[in-house]
Order: C-alpha cells, then structure tokens, then sequence
C-alpha cells in the first residue's frame, strides 16, 4: 500500500459557499430543558422549583409517585427529581415503574431523600437511579447534578449507535464553539477511500469492523496529543477531529501510518496477498477495487479565515474531493500564504 501523503493545496478557489455536508443544519431555537419535581412537601416542592425556574428550566410540579408517573409519560420531561417518600406510591416504586415503561425508562432520575444511609443509596442506585441527592438541598450542587444529567442524557442521544462517538449535533455544536471563541483550531475530515467496495464484498458485519476500527485509530491519535482534541462521527465512514493547529498534520499522520497498518488485516488473506477485491459495479461487472485507503482534509482557522460553519465545511469538502483523486492515504491541507517548501517536503506531495 502506497505511503501516506502530505498535500497542500496552494489556494483556494473563493465560491459562494454551497455546501450540503454535515454542517448544513439551521440551528435550532433555543428548548428550555423540562424538569419534573415529584416532593410531597409542598414548601420544599415550591423552594425546587423556584431555583430551577430562575436558573432557566421548564419545571412542572408533581405532589406524589402516582401523578409523576402520569405526568411523566405525558410531558417527557429531560430529568425527573423523585423524592423517596412519598404517600400513595414512595419514589422506589415509582423508579421501578418508570425504568419498566419503553416511553420513560431513558429519561434521568435523580432521587432526592432526607436519608443517607449507605443501603438507602445503594437500594435507588439498584433500582436504575441516575444519581441522589440528600436533604437539606444546597443550590449549586443541585444545580450542577442537573446539568450532569442533561449533558449527558445529550450526548447519549447524540451519540452514534456504532462508535459511540459524539454525532451531527455535538460535531456542529463542539465546530461552532470553536468558531465562536475566537481561537484558533484545525479541522480534519476523515473518510475512507474504498469502503463500499469492501462493504459490498465483506458484508456490514465486517464494513462495521473496519468503521470501529478507523474510530479507534482517531481516538487514540487524539489522547497522544494532549487535552482539546475532539472526535466525532458524522456517519458511515465520515468522521470530523478538531485539534490545535499545530497538532493537526501530526494527528493526521499518526492517522494514515495506523490505518495503514491496520488495513491488511481486514481483508482475507488471498484478496490480501493479490491487493484488491472484485465487486461488481454500477454496470454490473466485475471490477478491481484496491485495498482500503484514508483521505483526510484539513482546514485551520489560522491559515483560512473563517466565518460561519458552513464555509469551514466547504474548504474541507473541497479539499477531500481533490484528495479522493490521489491513490493512496493522503492529507490533504490549505495553505493560502504557501512557504517555501524544502526537496524532502516537495518529494513527499505527489
């Protein structure tokens, strides 16, 4: 399999930016979170709600474990605060009949007790809850508990199902934050060169494979170099990694020589040994398709100005499109004030 490449595209043609990719989704208006309270005390109840109304949530009021399961399934709250005793039906209860309905049993329960007694704990943690919190309430600690639950009820519906890594959403909010902050950041775009073929020959038991394994390869490349790097899976074999500049053509590098690596192992060793597989293509004949590569884009918010993020996505649309046509793995990036380059750099690029 051919060396990994390193391009830089001299300029960018400019273009009204027509992009369809990933960031192309309006941003939605702003949802308060809904919270539902389940207290028998009526000033306690009132003290809950009062907090979380003024730290901006949407909060509905429920005076037992039966009303909060009606409501519950009718609302669809994004966490539940569910006291422990209560008349009529006590929080153990309702927890257990919450985690047992389809509709509710995702939604995040903290428990809230004047107990804490380790067994007491342990019989809500049992019981599915998603964290406890013990009477008299301190504000900022209920506070924090709740946005913990919500942060992360969001990123596991955000989540892609086959990597677990942060999808469309988070990938645009993460890109938006950055663009937001004023600091500079990289944006590398990865995707997979041959992958149908491979899908079509292998079956998806085996395209999943190699996807995980192109995952793990980001994740691990984004650990070595330092805190701030960010992965996400846009789909299928799409995924985006924000980085430092000055991290991202090391990162990429450290991409391509381990997927490199790792790719003869995907295939059986015949279709190995001969460097491609035969799929039948759009006319139906057989066609040779060569071993599974890697295409990176790179885009930095240093060497490109950027406004918005569907520009961001347009660059690095337009640079894989011109690395898809290079045989091999390759990264490919923009440098709109080129430099010299040294022979060693020049013989690298094809």
């Amino acid at each position: 399999m051919p060396a990994g490449q390193v391009i830089i595209a001299k300029a960018r043609i400019e273009r009204p930016v027509t992009s369809r990719a990933y960031a192309r989704q309006e941003s939605p208006a702003v949802v308060k979170s809904r919270i539902l309270i389940a207290e028998d005390e009526p000033h306690l109840r009132e003290m809950l709600h009062m907090q979380l109304e003024l730290a901006g949530f949407e909060v509905i009021e429920a005076c037992d474990g039966e009303v909060a399961l009606e409501l519950a399934q009718k609302v669809h709250p994004d966490v539940i605060l569910l006291d422990v005793m209560m008349p009529r039906m006590d929080g153990y209860e309702a927890l257990r009949r919450l985690r047992a309905s389809y509709a509710t049993r995702f939604i995040p329960v903290i428990m809230l007790t004047a107990k804490d007694a380790r067994e007491d704990v342990l019989t809500g943690f049992q019981g599915g809850a998603n964290d406890y919190l013990t009477k008299p309430y301190d504000r900022s600690e209920l506070l924090l508990r709740v946005n913990n639950q919500l942060n992360w009820s969001r990123q596991q519906r955000e989540a892609n199902p086959l990597t677990g890594l942060p999808g469309n959403l988070s990938i645009n909010r993460e890109t938006e934050r950055r663009l937001g902050s004023g600091e500079h950041f990289a944006l590398l775009q990865v995707d997979i060169d041959f992958f149908k073929a491979y899908n079509d020959h292998y079956g998806y038991p085996r395209g999943d494979e190699a996807i995980q394994t192109l995952s793990r390869i980001l994740v691990e490349a984004a650990i070595h170099h330092g805190e701030g790097t960010f992965v996400g899976h846009i789909g299928g074999d799409d995924f985006v990694l924000l980085s430092a500049p000055e991290h991202a053509e090391a990162i990429g590098q450290e991409i391509i020589d381990t997927f490199n690596a790792a790719v003869p192992g995907l295939y059986d060793a015949e279709d190995r040994e001969r460097g491609h597989v035969q799929v039948k293509n759009r006319r139906h004949e057989l066609e040779d398709f060569p071993l599974m590569s890697v295409t990176i884009a790179l885009v930095s918010t240093d060497r490109s100005q950027v406004s918005h993020l569907a520009e961001l996505t347009d660059i690095a649309q337009e640079l894989k499109a011109h690395g898809k046509g290079i045989p091999g793995s390759v990264l490919v990036g923009e440098r709109r004030h080129a430099q010299p380059r040294s022979p060693d750099a020049e013989r690298h690029a094809a």
